[in-house]
């Protein structure tokens, strides 16, 4: 008789994810628990079915770029496979850009939309891109208050209804500069009453959508950042044709290959400054804030699907007279999974909560400067979890994890990028210590791990909130060191001290998390901080480096 091996399945994704659940529990009152709930059930139902079909059944349909019509005209269209059309359809009616800003459950409302990208994302083939970068845009126009442009973006970004819902890009990177956009090129000069931008974008994600911010140089401005300004451009006339944006290539990219990503040139594209003429890189910093937790959002969901496949499988799979549930060394490599599942998803789902705080006005002083600096750590950290927890994903379906028709290494490419969106981890550990000179210090973030950790009073987690202090001793212990040698020392170190601060938290927060679940007796949350605090040393070496050691051990020594 033949033998085949059982594929993985998926079932509910909200009734199976009990962190969220239990999260969830913790942190919403009961109303607004009971009224999202019916949501996030049937999303998880959606993400376990047609959605995950769609995203299957077109995992090797990508954009088709079509620079010319029939007739010789430059029409610039970019067409899309039907699957990521509906995805959009998808989001739009479930208002996964809006539910924030509409605020039908005030300070919650940021938890409610998480929840529902954290389910909705592993199965959307990375259409929540436009979706981050459309909610970023919305933040940034509410915030700089331009009338005209809220009146005419806000609410076309935020409807639900498919046909006349938008969505937005962030056009910042170009050839010069990449993360360093203080180098663009791209110029701003005036026409009348209005501005054309001209220049070239090298990374445009989500190039279809309706509008973008960008960034320009109005002429006569100074070289670096506080010389840009921001601008709003719609990319089609009313006609629908080109508003002087020339697709010049799609990008062939390693992973999110259904995601329209473009190079394109602006020949006289007409634009609107947002607020003022300089300082726009100051002026998009809100967008920012919001794609980065978007990314961390995205890390968190895709290492959930990563253990929700990787989990049944091991039900199924039988190797060496044993199912690999049954076998010890597997059953550890799955717990260590959950485990840094886990601590993400606490460190960004407690950003989250903060954030929507912060949005609704009720955040103290304190909570407000200490979103400005989980920010930056959140999307770090995350970003090198997923990445690390997919290819162990992978592994654990033995050479069925590198083929591509089983939609496992998919789980791979596409963890890759969220690494690199919206700034590397060397961008935004540097970007981290600048939080940290800022209003915000590192003060705020051990008050931080001080609240989590004075929840965690069960004698069990002791050793959970020693490491969780040994390695904030040892960021804050750099810290202070390094403050005191030269630039380079500190820029050197700056990547070992964001990753012990992340990790610093993530020990906080589980610890808290397992002390509220012992209370209704679940000793689960005990047994993944026991599993945390064996994969988080607290590091030989944090202090001041030797950056003339560096240089001769990356051989760049002269």
């Amino acid at each position: 008789m033949d033998f085949f091996q059982e594929p993985p399945r998926l079932g509910n994704q909200y009734d199976g994810d009990l962190l969220l659940r239990s999260w969830l529990e913790r942190t919403l009152p009961e109303p607004v628990r009971r009224a999202v709930t019916p949501e996030l059930r049937e999303m998880g139902e959606l993400a376990a079915t047609t959605l995950l079909e769609l995203s299957l059944r077109g995992r090797r349909d990508e954009p088709e770029l079509l620079p010319y019509d029939p007739w010789g005209r430059r029409v610039d269209e970019i067409r899309v496979p039907e699957t990521w059309r509906a995805f959009a359809g998808v989001a739009a009616r479930w208002g996964l850009v809006g539910i924030p800003h509409q605020r039908a459950h005030g300070a919650f409302s940021r938890i409610h939309q998480a929840a529902l990208v954290h389910l909705f994302g592993p199965s959307s083939s990375i259409y929540t891109c436009p979706l981050a970068m459309s909610d970023g845009a919305v933040t940034t126009l509410l915030a700089h208050g331009n009338r005209a442009l809220v009146e005419r973006a806000v609410p076309r970004l935020t409807s639900r209804d498919p046909a006349s819902a938008w969505t937005s890009g962030q056009w910042m990177t170009e050839r010069t500069g990449g993360s360093d956009v203080g180098q663009s090129l791209t110029r701003a000069v005036p026409d009348g009453d209005r501005w054309r931008l001209h220049g070239n974008k090298w990374f445009t994600s989500a190039t279809t959508s309706e509008m973008t911010l960008t960034l320009g140089r109005p002429e006569g401005n100074p070289g670096g950042g506080r010389g840009l300004a921001l601008f709003y451009l719609e990319l089609r006339r009313a006609d629908g044709t080109p508003n002087g944006v020339k697709v010049l290539r799609l990008k062939e990219k390693l992973g999110t290959r259904m995601l329209p990503t473009a190079e394109v040139e602006l020949d006289g594209a007409v634009a609107i400054p947002v607020v003022g003429l300089s300082d726009g890189v100051r002026a998009i910093a809100p967008m920012l804030q919001i794609t980065r937790t978007w990314n961390a959002l995205c890390a968190v969901g895709s290492m959930r699907r990563g253990i929700a496949l990787a989990r049944d499988y091991a039900g199924r799979r039988s190797a060496f007279g044993a199912r690999l549930a049954d076998k010890p060394l597997h059953v550890q490599t799955l717990a260590e999974l959950e485990a840094e599942y886990q601590a993400a998803f606490l460190l960004t789902f407690r950003l989250v909560e903060l954030l929507g705080k912060v949005e609704a006005g009720e955040a103290t002083d304190w909570e407000r400067r200490l979103v400005r600096t989980l920010q930056p750590v959140a999307k770090l950290i995350t970003g090198k979890q997923a990445v690390a927890h997919a290819s162990e994903v992978l592994e654990s379906f033995g050479g069925a994890g590198y083929v591509e028709d089983t939609g496992i290494p998919v789980l791979l490419r596409d963890a890759q990028v969220l690494s690199i969106w919206e700034g590397t981890t060397n961008v935004l550990s540097l970007d981290l210590l600048r939080a940290l000179t800022g209003e915000s210090g590192l003060p705020d973030v051990g008050a931080e791990l001080s609240r989590a950790l004075a929840a965690a009073k069960d004698d069990a987690l002791e050793p959970v909130r020693s490491r969780a202090r040994a390695l904030m001793d040892a960021a804050a212990g750099w810290h202070g060191v390094a403050h005191q040698s030269g630039p380079a020392e500190i820029e050197a170190g700056a990547r070992r001290f964001a990753m012990a601060v992340g990790r610093s938290l993530q020990l906080a927060l589980a610890a808290e998390h397992a002390q509220w679940l012992l209370g209704r007796g679940d000793r689960r949350g005990v047994a993944i901080a026991r599993q945390l605090l064996a994969l988080s040393p607290v590091p030989e070496m944090l202090g001041v480096l030797d950056t003339e050691d560096a240089r001769r051990a990356a051989q760049l020594d002269d």
